[in-house]
């Protein structure tokens, strides 16, 4: 119970921290507000986050050089989170109340409940209207098709358009998990499916528009009695071929041009370090430069991750560019692989759905290549990010040097190790592919 104290009841503090210590799956670090209040801070999450790439450490600000009109709506965003909690602080040092830290977070929260009484699939809909606003095309994408299965699902199962996040309950996810298997979907997916719902829930939590104790997901272990998402098979049997088949499928002579592309993106990324297919469809010919040596090399940042990479171009790899370099090459802001035209896909809704399109027609076709290179594991672009990893290592190469996999849950891994060695001892390695 509160009570009015003798003096003046000071104020808490607010402030906007970016929080290094924390590292999101995309890269990013998260921005938090800080309450601070006799010595004791608490933490609330704004459901905002930067790359690090777009901070400045020493200033402690968005680099400038962040793109608008991403930049200019981010700090918009941080400076409304920073004054809700800021009027919450203010309105408990008028009362002259004694209160702690806490008290200011559940007041902020508190007004934010009254102020708004938005529905789950609805503040779904705001988040990827942001996140298009913010050009985060990719994640836009994800948290739309878990939106539409899930609304599909509401009204079915419902009868409704949209629920209360409070209706959104263990059962009904449980019921949900039913109908998704029902239809097909693996584990995978399923588990992408209910990881977004939950970052959805965490956001909703976050703002204020979701109470806490209406959770579904289980965050202990003791919560047993909840939805865990951890319970999803999500391991993948690891598929790499081995350097025979490699060059069998590089003896091959595709009957079409569509096929010679599928054939050269899998052995490209397979002597360029498992480049992902996002990034080698977005490599242009200012990405090449000649080294000292007068060697190729590969310079690019990967899209996913922010990480930068110089790769030492083999053999193989440079003729691969010289063939391409007589079709596709029209200057240095050219695309390197004829999958992108600048002229025709310029934003980044036309780039992603033109690479999931052309990824999905690769893959198909090195399927229909595998046999006839004698090859019976089913080939993806995936399989190239396989097969490099597992061929280094059958070469002798220290797991410390290149990851157990080039997999998501050790690439960055991967990046620390790579980026500790001189880049001579790098170069070296991928002889070992020849």
């Amino acid at each position: 119970m509160t009570r009015t104290t003798q003096h003046k009841e000071g104020k808490a503090t607010i402030s906007v921290v970016y929080k290094v210590g924390k590292t999101l799956a995309d890269g990013s670090h998260p921005f938090l507000i800080r309450i601070t209040k006799d010595r004791k801070q608490v933490f609330r999450s704004t459901g905002l986050s930067l790359h690090p790439k777009h901070w400045n450490a020493k200033k402690q600000e968005i680099r400038r050089s962040y793109p608008e009109p991403q930049r200019s709506k981010m700090l918009d965003d941080l400076r409304k989170w920073e004054l809700k909690y800021s009027e919450a602080a203010e309105a408990l040092a008028d009362a002259d109340e004694r209160h702690d830290a806490d008290a200011v977070l559940a007041e902020a929260v508190k007004g934010r409940e009254a102020l708004r009484r938005v529905k789950l699939l609805e503040f779904t809909d705001e988040l990827v209207a942001n996140m298009e606003t913010a050009g985060q095309i990719g994640n836009a994408g994800t948290y739309r098709d878990m939106r539409n299965q899930l609304a599909k699902f509401i009204y079915k199962e419902c009868g409704t358009p949209d629920i209360p996040f409070e209706r959104m309950t263990v059962a009904l996810c449980n019921k949900w998990e039913t109908a998704l298997r029902a239809d097909g979907l693996r584990e995978t997916t399923l588990s992408q499916r209910f990881r977004t719902l939950r970052a959805v829930l965490n956001r909703a939590i976050a703002d204020g528009s979701m109470k806490l104790e209406a959770y579904p997901f289980a965050r202990t272990v003791a919560e047993k009695h909840k939805f865990s998402v951890g319970k999803f098979d999500v391991s993948t049997t690891k598929r790499a071929i081995s350097r025979e088949a490699i060059r069998r499928l590089e003896a091959l002579a595709p009957s079409t041009d569509r096929l010679r592309l599928a054939k050269d993106v899998f052995l490209f990324s397979f002597y360029c370090g498992g480049i992902n297919f996002v990034d080698l469809a977005q490599l242009r010919w200012s990405s090449l430069e000649t080294d000292e040596q007068g060697g190729q090399r590969l310079r690019y940042e990967r899209q996913k991750t922010g990480g930068r990479f110089s790769i030492k171009l083999v053999a193989p790899a440079a003729a691969l560019v010289a063939f391409y370099r007589l079709i596709t090459h029209q200057g240095p802001a050219s695309y390197l692989f004829p999958i992108l035209d600048r002229n025709v896909h310029q934003t980044r809704t036309q780039i992603k759905n033109r690479l999931h399109k052309v990824l999905g027609q690769v893959n198909q076709d090195l399927k229909e290549l595998a046999p006839l290179a004698g090859i019976e594991t089913p080939l993806t672009t995936y399989v190239a990010r396989h097969s490099f990893a597992t061929s280094l290592k059958r070469g002798g190469v220290a797991t410390g040097m290149i990851s157990e996999a080039m997999g998501h849950r050790s690439e960055a891994v991967t990046a620390i190790y790579l980026g500790a060695f001189e880049s001579e001892t790098i170069d070296s390695i991928y002889e070992q592919l020849l």
